[in-house]
């Protein structure tokens, strides 16, 4: 805004896109650039750095599995023997060179040699004795572990076609996960690639890499690969998932009228505040919102409810904010603010209001509020057509549009967050922050008081509206700075609010006068994300990865939702292969029906959230959690 800095550089980061060098601007990368890049992505998934070694046969079958190759313990041996010490990065890259990736036409042939009915299904009794008493054996916990993915057995049988699938899609992900991480990485330094440094453009052709003298090098004539064995493809294929569990909820259309929010009795007579805030989705699909600090001073039954904002409708526009889902976390503030206990959340509902009933104790609480990002999202097909927000009359006088008038006062109605018809301060620099990065100081808010409408030290409706006008003025009606805050608080360029949500948080106590400011606009994770694991943990159903006691997932559901969150116990990181393929009228916050999670050591993670695509039907979730490494 006029009061608060801008620049023509804050508008142009607005369009910036992701950054690319200059190399791969112009030179695409070569073949032998993008197989040293997979070698790198896949190293470094294992270990911090390429000039690390691998030191153990289970460092080397790891780091082949993120590779994508899924070597059988034979095919390990050959490279790992018993003179062998150590193997370097560019041992790792002769290794991959010689080890092709499985090809889902290989992995099908090899099943079907094992198809006597050729119906695209083995027998399990015809594959525990191939597993078990045939060339490189399986014992009898592995070949369980392959009976039980649920999502490849059924009626005695492996289905082997949908395994073929499974397993390619999984080596994809992995490798798209790894890829992924090198990217983010390369943001921040240039990659060495083992003996290979990405330079100029001019640069010599990729080196062979050198070997180590402690690899056992074969001629080029000479392959390991073992297509022919296909026992070893598949004992190599069936390894890949270890375990799964999956977990199946049929949800009735419009939720269970059971749980339906209800207000308490004589509620009238119960002392009442109200806040509003919003949530705001980032450019890399992050959403952020207000958090708040609530003063209880004795104990009291309180009612809290939050719901999306009703704003002005403007007929043929879409209103999707509306049918976002919102949810409020309640935790307690002891002896400081780092240390935060959950004490409820708001999972009753009534139509679009959210909201918990309880007792709580006197003491300091934060709220703070959360969406799932199942309907809050980015949206794919970008509007073209741009409205106009200012136009100058006959004398030359510019003047803000109707259109963009009503907007501003929607802004205005969702940035005044105490509801008093006026922003202070404190709310408008909640806004500022939001669009510029930067707040407005006192004597800069004394400014604003001397040219702009105010009453009681606090801006206006039309003292805001003034203050957008300014802009344009100073600006020769050049809208460029009024876009930047229309992108950043939600707004399209056809003025649809499409990337927002603002809600309203209702507070009612029976026995005390509830205080509550909002004190931070932060991202929806940290203690959000604490929050909804402990809340699923002491909710949810609980199901063990069979054979591996230490990975859990908890799946909680409620009217409206459904999440998983998936716990690791272990000293190791874990890669949790997740497939939604055969549920039902369903969306989640990720976008994928199949995509993987890497759960950190003694760590738990919210996997994802689910909610219907139409709550007038009824819709299954039915999803697949199988462990890859």
């Amino acid at each position: 805004m006029a009061i608060s800095p801008r620049s023509d550089a804050t508008f142009s980061s607005q369009k910036s896109t992701p950054s690319e060098s200059p190399r791969t601007k112009k030179f695409p990368l070569t073949e032998e650039e993008i197989f040293y890049m997979n070698c790198r992505a896949a190293y470094l998934t294992v270990f911090k750095s390429s000039l690390e070694n691998i030191i153990s046969k289970d460092q080397l079958y790891l780091a082949l599995q993120h590779a994508g190759r899924n070597p059988s313990q034979k095919t390990i041996n050959k490279y790992w023997t018993p003179q062998t010490a150590k193997l370097n990065f560019d041992d790792f890259c002769i290794i991959l060179r010689k080890e092709k990736p499985t090809s889902k036409a290989e992995l099908l042939k090899s099943f079907k040699q094992l198809d006597v009915n050729d119906d695209g299904c083995i027998l399990h009794t015809d594959l525990y004795k191939f597993l078990t008493k045939r060339g490189e054996k399986m014992t009898r916990e592995e070949v369980n572990a392959i009976i039980n993915l649920t999502d490849v057995n059924a009626d005695g049988k492996f289905d082997y076609i949908k395994f073929c699938k499974l397993y390619m899609t999984t080596n994809e992900q992995c490798l798209k996960t790894t890829l992924e991480k090198l990217e983010v990485d390369s943001k921040m330094r240039r990659h060495q690639f083992g003996n290979h440094i990405e330079g100029s453009p001019e640069r010599d052709p990729s080196p062979v890499p050198k070997p180590s003298p402690k690899i056992i090098r074969k001629t080029d004539q000479e392959t390991f690969s073992n297509k022919g064995d296909t026992r070893s493809s598949l004992l190599s294929a069936t390894r890949k998932f270890k375990t799964s569990v999956s977990f199946t909820i049929t949800m009735g259309a419009n939720g269970n009228r059971n749980s339906k929010l209800t207000e308490p009795n004589l509620i009238k007579d119960w002392q009442y505040m109200q806040s509003k805030g919003c949530f705001f989705l980032e450019e890399d699909g992050e959403i952020i919102s207000h958090q708040y600090r609530m003063q209880i001073a004795q104990r009291s039954m309180v009612y809290l409810t939050i719901k999306p904002l009703n704003l002005s409708q403007v007929e043929g526009k879409p209103s999707p904010w509306l049918s976002v889902d919102t949810a409020l976390y309640i935790l307690k503030e002891n002896e400081s603010q780092a240390n935060l206990q959950l004490v409820c959340f708001t999972e009753l509902r009534n139509r679009e209001v959210f909201g918990w009933t309880g007792e709580l104790g006197p003491g300091i609480y934060w709220l703070i509020p959360s969406t799932t990002g199942c309907r809050l999202r980015k949206k794919i097909n970008p509007v073209t057509d741009e409205a106009q927000l200012v136009y100058r009359d006959e004398t030359g006088k510019l003047f803000l549009t109707k259109e963009f008038k009503s907007t501003l006062s929607d802004i205005f109605e969702v940035i005044d967050l105490d509801g008093n018809g006026l922003l202070s301060l404190e709310e408008y620099n909640f806004f500022e922050l939001r669009t510029s990065g930067e707040k407005c100081d006192e004597d800069a808010w004394a400014i604003c008081r001397d040219n702009f409408d105010t009453k009681r030290n606090e801006l206006t409706r039309q003292g805001f509206m003034d203050l957008n006008l300014m802009e344009a003025n100073d600006r020769e009606g050049d809208p460029c700075d009024l876009w930047v805050t229309l992108h950043s608080m939600g707004y399209n360029k056809a003025l649809e609010l499409t990337e927002a949500c603002p809600f309203v948080i209702d507070i009612y106590a029976e026995k005390c006068k509830p205080k509550i400011k909002a004190v931070h606009m932060e991202a929806c994770s940290g203690q959000l994300e604490k929050a909804i694991c402990k809340s699923v943990l002491s909710k949810g159903d609980a199901k063990v990865m069979d054979g591996y006691e230490n990975i859990i997932v908890h799946t909680y559901s409620c009217d409206t939702w459904i999440t998983s969150v998936i716990e690791n116990k272990s000293d190791e990181k874990v890669i949790i292969h997740i497939n939604n393929e055969l549920s039902k009228n369903c969306v989640n916050n990720r976008g994928l029906n199949i995509f993987a999670v890497e759960v950190g050591p003694k760590s738990t993670m919210v996997c994802q959230h689910v909610m219907p695509l139409n709550e007038r039907q009824e819709w299954i979730y039915y999803c697949i959690y199988s462990l890859i490494s």
